[in-house]
């Protein structure tokens, strides 16, 4: 069953990775995957939450806080390393088969902690804006764009990123019913 899973992710990780190489996505994908690109994005959320929770703001900041800790510490720290599953950019069974797109490849593979955390932000951010029925699908859109690029530049197979997505739902869910329970905002 596992080795049966195991194939079925190498074999969608070259579909990915081979089979959907173009320049358009050889171009944007090591951007989307980049943290500092979205900074202004995290800035935006930032302000919005302060904006409409003023006073009681810093609970959902620090909320968040505590959530991207967790969730990065899960995922990058305990989980990696009880797996140590190699990424496909050094997996000797996949030389002269992975394209690599960005310049490091360090670590291991499983889980994703770029998917964990954007999905566990995405889930908690649009619990405080669930009155708008697009924001969840937008935010899960924005996670899923950095998990793909994931993949496609060669550091995960697509297993890493989906279980990644569940793992940093759970946490998002999670961490908004703290935030419900707890700290009673008006939402």
């Amino acid at each position: 069953m596992l080795s049966s899973l195991l194939n079925w992710d190498r074999s969608a990780f070259i579909a990915v990775n081979n089979g959907l190489a173009n320049p358009l996505f050889d171009a944007l994908c090591p951007i989307i995957r980049t943290q500092e690109i979205w900074y202004p994005l995290y800035a935006f959320f930032l302000f919005v939450l302060i904006k409409k929770f003023k006073k009681e703001s810093w609970k959902i900041i620090l909320a968040v806080g505590l959530m991207v800790l967790a969730s990065d510490q899960f995922s990058a720290n305990l989980v990696k390393n009880t797996f140590m599953r190699l990424r496909p950019c050094v997996e000797p069974n996949l030389a002269g088969i992975t394209r690599h797109l960005i310049s490091s490849c360090a670590g291991y593979s499983f889980i994703s902690a770029h998917a964990t955390n954007h999905f566990a932000l995405a889930v908690f951010i649009s619990y405080f804006f669930k009155s708008t029925k697009w924001v969840l699908p937008i935010l899960l859109f924005w996670a899923f764009l950095i998990a793909f690029s994931q993949v496609y530049v060669g550091v995960h197979y697509p297993l890493d990123v989906t279980v990644g997505a569940v793992v940093g739902s759970l946490f998002g869910i999670s961490f908004s019913r703290y935030v419900n329970k707890f700290i009673k905002l008006s939402i």
